[in-house]
């Protein structure tokens, strides 16, 4: 559905984005996640075309940015990182002028800016001015016009930001309901908030896409975790089909736990040496690691 190819975007020699290239499927939940300055939301500025790529493309389906800008525009929904919203509006007023923009047949307006007040629980602040909202709230206002037009792709640049707990959790819900019928692309530096909804991750790096991954498989890793009674174990573990190397951990005297340099289908292959030793079997499990492990891997290796 959507494709990015060798994208890049430089200002004179700073390289914001360099030679960038994915493809997000339809239907798909996707963490675009990176440090701040990492180039995720140029990116997202490129992808929405308000922003021009130095190099590269990007396709939605048959669609080109450079040709079928308008087009392309129509079909998504974007939340900016600050969203551009008119103080002196109401809740109402601003979204029935924001579903204008998108093109909403004026007899449907009223109907998607009731749907779309309803699904961000705005509700209770429909008719206060958005001056007098917090930032929480005007975040919500920002998602509202986002979905206005029920787009097929939906782009949300840091969509928690400024919401208190029970509000993120709302958030969520709203965003896993959205997936059931677009594709969405969430920016964030937080790592749990993809953690709690994308399906998906992308890493940015000074620019460049360092991880793409499904997020089960990126926080499977490729090691064993192992506990034994044999000290020695070292020995024998590291001559098991699939075992690239063995480390001893923390162990006491009647437990040594080992980190195996293994995937996880080595795991029989383990269990069946760890028996014809005669020694005893504690556990035997992959390593899960989280994002913050991988972030915490990422910075060792550009150190």
């Amino acid at each position: 559905m959507i494709k990015i190819n060798a994208l890049s975007r430089h200002y004179g020699e700073f390289k914001a984005v360099d030679d960038v290239s994915f493809e997000i499927r339809q239907g798909e939940v996707v963490g675009l996640l990176g440090h701040n300055g990492a180039g995720k939301t140029t990116i997202m500025k490129m992808m929405t075309g308000f922003l021009e790529p130095t190099a590269g493309s990007i396709r939605i389906d048959d669609l080109s940015i450079e040709a079928d800008r308008r087009r392309i525009q129509q079909r998504i929904g974007y939340l900016p990182e600050n969203c551009p919203v008119w103080p002196e509006m109401t809740v109402i007023d601003y979204l029935l002028y924001q579903a204008s923009l998108h093109g909403v047949p004026e007899a449907a307006r009223q109907g998607a800016v009731a749907r779309a007040i309803r699904r961000t629980a705005l509700k209770a602040k429909a008719t206060a001015t958005i001056q007098t909202l917090s930032r929480g709230y005007r975040q919500r206002v920002g998602v509202a016009q986002a979905i206005l037009h029920s787009p097929d792709i939906i782009i949300l640049d840091e969509p928690t930001n400024g919401l208190d707990p029970t509000q993120i959790n709302q958030m969520r819900t709203l965003i896993r309901e959205l997936a059931e019928s677009a594709t969405v692309i969430i920016s964030t530096h937080i790592l749990q908030e993809v953690q709690a909804v994308c399906e998906r991750v992308l890493i940015m790096r000074a620019g460049q896409l360092v991880v793409d991954s499904r997020l089960d498989a990126l926080q499977a890793g490729n090691r064993l975790l192992l506990a034994v009674n044999n000290p020695q174990a070292a020995g024998y573990l590291g001559r098991v089909p699939g075992v690239r190397g063995v480390t001893p951990g923390v162990s006491n005297a009647q437990r040594s736990n080992y980190l195996l340099d293994a995937d996880a289908d080595a795991a029989p292959d383990v269990a069946a040496a760890v028996q014809q030793a005669g020694d005893r079997l504690f556990s035997l499990q992959p390593e899960h690691r989280n994002l913050e492990t991988v972030f915490s891997e990422l910075n060792q290796e550009a150190a």
